[in-house]
């Protein structure tokens, strides 16, 4: 059972960075202090982080800002408690993304962690999953590198500490504390960025359906429940000349564990085996046009993450796209309308079970019939009634390949 309160949780608010074109230009003097080099060698309590001073010049931000291993070069993105930096690894020279998020109050620290401890937990790679290089652990002018379960350091101790209590537990006066993670820099954008600016082509979203689905069961297979899956989560590479997708943003994740007994996975090794179709979360949370019915009643599976799918390829398939409210974005989405309101499907069928979605929507869709009754077993009223990740990733085989 997850082990937390039943509010709705809307991403909306608890996104932890957006893209930014000419926000840049506008970053206030007062958070002038978000710049700063970030020292993650050998860490350990002991060792000072060094830290630059004048970022800002004239109103936007200074090109680069050195490190001893990292260069920052430019502010990417910002949320409500998280700036995204695009940097370089001085040693390799390769481009990464460094992402700061300030762990003061007891819901930053959660989703903080919540993405450390998923991200951690991974033992392999996968393509389609963004992958974490470290982590480091700022605070007080000092810095040291985060280990998943590390019981000598006691400001890890702390954060978890908070997290579980829901009350700040660091002191008065204290300065803040950061969470800083490197990852793999995505530089095409999200999903919403990509589809919305280039023609319809269907070997692209045959492509990202695979990618899609193969990153989903991977993370369902390896115990982790995204619970936010969106196209603004979803980032694309283009290092190696064709678009790769990245299953991102883990601030909402469950890792699920306690329900397994040994076993094998695909591969033949011996693990602790979870099946997170059977494991119960109970904190509403995730993105109102992507949540499943169950989850806006706060009780669900992994399953749930299987609908989210549902909706972000009927969207990327046939275009369908709304107005965010907050960002005046526009995003890729599927919704139900209700006179002049749109509804999301999740809330709809929750209002009315037995409504009968029209896939495709639009009258010269090219969707086949593969494709249609793959949509309507994933966004289906009951969860037991969708596929499971790894059956989905099998028919999303047989679709693409008979397309």
């Amino acid at each position: 059972m997850d082990i937390g309160d039943n509010r709705l949780r809307r991403t909306r608010s608890l996104r932890s960075w957006k893209r930014t074109g000419t926000q840049n230009a506008h970053v206030k003097r007062e958070n002038a202090n978000v710049l700063r080099s970030l020292t993650v060698g050998n860490t350990d309590d002991n060792e000072a982080m060094e830290e630059d001073s004048d970022f800002l010049k004239n109103g936007s931000l200074e090109r680069k800002v050195m490190a001893p291993r990292y260069s920052l070069l430019r502010e990417v993105g910002r949320g409500s408690y998280g700036v995204v930096y695009e940097a370089i690894a001085r040693r390799s020279g390769a481009r990464v993304a460094v992402k700061k998020l300030r762990c003061d109050a007891p819901e930053n620290v959660e989703l903080a962690l919540a993405e450390f401890w998923a991200l951690a937990s991974l033992e392999k790679r996968h393509e389609n999953v963004v992958q974490l290089e470290e982590c480091v652990l700022q605070r007080n002018g000092m810095a040291q590198k985060m280990s998943h379960g590390n019981k000598r350091s006691k400001q890890y101790l702390r954060l978890v500490e908070t997290s579980i209590k829901g009350e700040r537990v660091l002191s008065q006066p204290e300065e803040p504390c950061y969470l800083w993670f490197v990852m793999e820099f995505c530089e095409g954008g999200d999903l919403n960025q990509f589809i919305l600016s280039r023609r319809p082509d269907p070997r692209t979203n045959n492509s990202f359906m695979l990618q899609l689905t193969s990153a989903v069961a991977f993370l369902h297979e390896n115990n982790i429940v995204h619970r936010d899956l969106k196209p603004d989560n979803i980032l694309i590479s283009e290092r190696s000349g064709a678009p790769v997708l990245k299953v991102a943003d883990f601030g909402l994740s469950k890792v699920c564990a306690g329900l397994g007994g040994a076993g094998k996975d695909r591969e033949g090794e011996n693990r602790n085996v979870v099946n997170v179709n059977k494991f119960w979360l109970s904190s509403a949370c995730g993105s109102d046009f992507y949540m499943a019915p169950e989850v806006w009643e706060g009780h669900y599976t992994a399953k749930a993450d299987i609908f989210a799918l549902g909706i972000i390829i009927w969207a990327m398939l046939e275009r369908i796209t709304f107005i965010d409210a907050e960002s005046k974005r526009e995003l890729l989405g599927t919704y139900v309308r209700q006179g002049a309101d749109i509804v999301p499907v999740g809330e709809a069928l929750l209002e009315n079970p037995k409504m009968v979605l029209n896939i495709p929507q639009r009258r010269k869709s090219s969707m086949s019939d593969g494709v249609k009754k793959l949509l309507q077993d994933m966004l289906a009223v009951n969860p037991q009634d969708r596929p499971n990740a790894l059956e989905l990733q099998n028919r999303v085989d047989q679709v693409t390949c008979a397309a």
